[in-house]
C-alpha cells in the first residue's frame, strides 16, 4: 500500500508543499520518529476517539498522550472514550488500519489538534500506510484542516 491516494490527490489540488518520507514499517509514532530521523515531538499522530458515541480525530504529538479527562471537558462532552480500531477500520478504507492521515475532514470527521502542536513549524505524519509518511508546513495542515485547537495532552516524561 502505498500514500493514501484521496490525501496526495488533496494536497496537490490544493497546491500545498510536501514532502513524502519512506521507511521500514513502523506502527507507533515513536518507531516512525526514529525511522525519519525526526524528533517525536514533530510527529503528529492521529487517535480516534468517540465523543458522545461520534467519532472524533484528536491530533497530537508522538511524545505525550491524550488525557481523556482534559480532551471531554474541552469539547463540552459527556461520555468520551479511545475508539477501537474495529470501530473505525471501515472509515478510512484507502488506509492501513492505524495509519490514517490527521485529515479527518476527507473522512467528514471533526479534528482536533492539541495546542502544542501549534509551535512546530513542520510535522510529520502518517500517509495512509505504515511506511510511508508526509512532512509539510504546519501552518498549511492547520489551514487544510482547519481543526479545533484545545490543550488535552499529559506533558511529556
Amino acid at each position: 500500500m502505498s500514500v493514501s491516494t484521496k490525501l496526495s490527490d488533496f494536497l496537490d489540488q490544493k497546491h500545498v508543499p510536501y514532502v513524502t518520507l519512506p521507511h521500514p514499517r513502523a506502527f507507533t509514532a515513536q518507531e516512525i520518529a526514529a525511522a525519519v530521523h525526526v524528533p517525536g515531538w514533530e510527529v503528529a499522530k492521529s487517535v480516534i476517539v468517540r465523543a458522545d458515541g461520534r467519532f472524533l480525530m484528536a491530533v497530537l504529538p508522538a511524545t505525550r498522550r491524550i488525557d481523556l479527562d482534559q480532551l471531554k471537558h474541552a469539547l463540552g462532552v459527556s461520555v468520551i472514550r479511545l475508539a477501537t480500531e474495529a470501530e473505525f477500520a471501515e472509515l478510512f478504507p484507502e488506509c492501513e488500519v492505524g495509519a490514517m492521515p490527521p485529515f479527518g475532514n476527507l473522512y467528514q470527521i471533526p479534528v482536533v489538534v492539541d495546542e502544542s502542536l501549534k509551535k512546530d513549524k513542520e510535522i510529520v505524519f502518517n500517509a495512509g500506510t505504515h511506511t510511508e509518511t508526509i512532512r509539510m508546513a504546519f501552518g498549511e495542515f492547520a489551514d487544510l484542516v482547519r481543526p479545533m485547537f484545545a490543550s488535552f495532552t499529559e506533558k511529556p516524561i
